[in-house]
């Protein structure tokens, strides 16, 4: 008897833990926000009507065919229509589709309110990273992909959080409404985090706005939900959520590292460098940041990535080349590095891209060439 008993005891035991499992499998985040709650909530309650409806009609579907089978000698009845079932077969959904419609519509009414807020986010999608901007605050970065690329290639471990780690995190503070203005600097990319319920899509050209009021203070993870290109799967956002005061003293203190880095930056203007240190520094950020398009060897990939060896505009027109490394160019991948590259980096990476593969131009760009460009713009 104790031997049929024990797998009846592990089956009901699975059983009875099964909903717990599949809601943390297979359901919805919950969130930390209260849009997030009243999205959660609203799913539940329309997933619970909607199954619901599922097990009546298919209820009496099935009692149907077995009580009423022609083996039990069951005749079909004759009869043409009946208006009290048509009335109450238009009447019974359109009461069913008001009481979803009606939460559902304030829930899509507050997610659209981002009047008020205390503080404003601008989030740029590029290929293939994040920029933000605190409005008014004098602070801006860019958030890039941390996963180690030995991760990436497979020759080490993946980490817990794979692919979902960047050097920078966009900081914000709880218990205040966050506005973000979210737009693109080249395709279309859609700025999502699943914990605040705030999904939408950076378009080129657009401002789309969107806001959130986080409750807890933590880490939380989201990615570009938008097919934008080869490393889609390389853009991920991670929000590090602190309480007000904790934000207001990192605000204040990144403020003054920014502050302190331009001022930097800007007394490199008169700094002459020698060929080797330009090379040296050039490859090292060429194979960070173009390699991945133009190739390690400056070959490019035929049709979607031109070919930086020979190519006449290295050769030939140098303050054309400084210009589409610090401003992009537009209508193609090429993006605009003006704001993610350092004077030094700069002067850099366009010294080594004309020396290298066999270019061999001879030109040194120093940083004053960039400030200089700057200037011209």
């Amino acid at each position: 008897m104790g031997v049929h008993v024990k797998p009846i005891i592990l089956l009901l035991s699975l059983l009875a833990t099964w909903p717990v499992r599949a809601q943390a499998r297979l359901n919805m985040t919950e969130g930390v926000t209260d849009i997030s709650q009243k999205v959660y909530g609203l799913h539940m309650t329309i997933l619970i009507i909607c199954a619901v409806i599922g097990v009546l009609v298919f209820g009496v579907m099935f009692w149907a065919i077995i009580h009423h089978r022609k083996s039990k000698g069951a005749r079909a009845a004759q009869f043409h229509e009946s208006t009290r079932v048509e009335i109450l077969w238009t009447l019974i959904p359109f009461v069913i589709l008001i009481a979803m419609a009606v939460p559902a519509t304030r829930t899509l009414v507050a997610m659209e309110d981002a009047s008020q807020s205390d503080l404003t986010v601008q989030v740029t999608g590029s290929q293939w990273k994040w920029h933000y901007r605190y409005f008014d605050e004098g602070v801006e970065f860019y958030s890039l992909l941390a996963t180690l690329p030995q991760q990436i290639e497979g020759r080490v471990a993946k980490g817990k959080n794979y692919l979902l780690e960047v050097d920078q995190p966009l900081v914000l503070p709880t218990d205040r409404k966050i506005r973000f203005l979210i737009t693109s600097d080249d395709v279309i990319h859609s700025w999502w985090v699943p914990a605040f319920a705030v999904k939408k899509d950076a378009i080129p050209g657009f401002i789309n706005e969107a806001w959130t009021r986080i409750n807890e203070s933590g880490l939380y993870r989201g990615q570009c939900a938008e097919l934008c290109g080869k490393d889609h799967g390389f853009m991920p956002i991670v929000v590090d959520a602190r309480s007000p005061e904790e934000f207001d003293g990192w605000l204040a203190q990144t403020r003054a590292k920014q502050a302190e880095a331009k001022a930097a930056e800007q007394a490199l203007v008169a700094m002459e460098m020698t060929m080797d240190e330009l090379m040296q520094q050039g490859e090292q950020v060429y194979q960070r940041h173009c390699a991945a398009c133009h190739q390690a060897n400056g070959e490019g990939i035929p049709g979607a990535f031109p070919a930086l060896k020979g190519s006449e505009l290295i050769l030939n027109d140098k303050a054309g080349h400084i210009d589409v490394v610090l401003y992009g160019k537009a209508g193609t991948a090429m993006q605009s590095f003006d704001k993610q590259l350092a004077l030094k980096e700069l002067a850099a990476v366009i010294t080594y891209e004309r020396n290298a593969w066999g270019n061999d131009s001879g030109d040194l760009v120093q940083p004053g060439d960039i400030d200089q460009a700057r200037q011209g713009q």
